[in-house]
Parts: structure tokens; C-alpha cells; sequence
């Protein structure tokens, strides 16, 4: 997978959602296609065609009952991205350099949107981060009014983050060329919910399940 140039029509920010070592091949909750997804949106940072590039990890310390050892894959998940582990870093091909901020979301409870998240965050000890602001805070305050949403799932944290930027008032668009699906029935019945709610969709996603 290549991206040709920068986008037509660039937003002005990139929010790459959740490209992170457990939701690539060989994590502990891979979907398929999650390398080639995170190798094609690292060429998309160098290009540089964004005012503001930032990122989105899942950082769970006690998530409650997000966590299952008998998961229904729906509500319920295997272990994934805890604090402070390599599962929750971001994939290798990311570059790290290219990004502005990174929001991290989850730590007492699933948070699938970008949106839940905050600079900072606490550790796996329970130690608080950083003083935190929120992602709608941190992109408003930069003058941030259109974003391109990209990353891992489309049907789920893909999905949730633009419906959240929509809903706060970004012209939002999922690049869907670079995003990976879990399942080709959830991820069509995530795009019918996104074009419902306004938001654009350029290209197709990912599915290999």
C-alpha cells in the first residue's frame, strides 16, 4: 500500500488512531492488515501535508469489565495495550517525530474515541502523567477546524473518534485506505453510521477477515 502525494483538500490536522503494537499482526488483538495500515500512514506523516499531525493510543491500567478471559468481542475484549508495555506502544513504522501530540484514553474504562483521551496519562502503577488536555481542547486551541481520521479499527475506535469529531464541530473525513477493519459486516455497518452522521468517507478500508 502507497499514498500518492498529499491528499487533495488536506484537513488541517491527521488524527492516526490506535496504531499500536497489540492491534498489529503478532499483538495480543491483531486485525488483519494493521502493519501494512501502519507502514502506508507513516509515508502519510513524512509527506507533511498537515498543519497538525497527533496520535491516539489505547493505555488501560484497570479497565473493568472491558477485559475478558471469555471475550464476546463485542463489549468485551482479550487483554490489549496495558500501560507501560510494549503491546501499548505505537506501532515501529510510526514516526514518532512526526507527531504534534499523543492522546492517550482508556486507563479505567474501554474509551474507544480519540476523543476520551488526554495528553499526559498515568502509568500502569497508577502514577498520574502530565498535566492533561483533552483532544478537542488541544486542536481547537490551534485554530484545528477540519480533520482526517485514520488508524485501527475502522469498525470501532476509527468509527467512535470521527463521530466525536463530527459531533464537535470538525469537517471530519476517514481516510478508509488507511484504516484496517476487524469484519467486513461491522465495518460496513460503521461506514452507513458515519455517512449518517455527516462525516466524509474517502476510499476503502482494509478487511481481510
Amino acid at each position: 500500500m502507497t499514498v500518492a502525494g498529499p491528499r487533495s483538500g488536506s484537513a488541517d490536522a491527521v488524527v492516526v488512531v490506535d496504531v499500536q503494537n497489540d492491534f498489529c499482526e503478532g499483538g495480543s488483538l491483531a486485525v488483519a492488515g494493521g502493519g501494512e495500515v501502519a507502514a502506508a500512514i507513516a509515508e502519510l506523516l513524512r509527506e507533511r501535508g498537515y498543519r497538525w499531525s497527533v496520535a491516539t493510543q489505547d493505555w488501560h491500567v484497570d479497565p473493568g469489565d472491558h477485559f475478558s478471559d471469555a471475550p464476546d468481542f463485542v463489549d468485551t475484549w482479550p487483554r490489549h495495550c496495558t500501560a507501560d508495555t510494549q503491546g501499548a506502544d505505537l506501532h515501529l513504522a510510526i514516526p514518532v517525530e512526526r507527531l504534534d501530540a499523543v492522546f492517550r484514553k482508556g486507563a479505567h474504562a474501554a474509551a474507544y474515541s480519540g476523543f476520551e483521551g488526554s495528553t499526559g496519562g498515568e502509568s500502569s502503577t497508577g502514577e498520574p502523567g502530565a498535566a492533561a488536555v483533552g483532544l478537542a481542547e488541544w486542536l481547537r486551541e490551534r485554530g484545528v477546524t477540519s480533520v482526517d481520521v485514520v488508524g485501527i479499527a475502522t469498525d470501532h475506535c476509527v468509527r467512535a473518534t470521527a463521530l466525536d469529531a463530527v459531533a464537535a464541530g470538525f469537517e471530519t473525513r476517514v481516510l478508509l485506505d488507511l484504516t484496517a477493519g476487524v469484519a467486513a459486516s461491522s465495518t460496513e455497518a460503521a461506514l452507513a453510521q458515519l455517512r449518517e452522521a455527516g462525516v466524509q468517507l474517502d476510499g476503502a478500508p482494509v478487511v481481510r477477515s
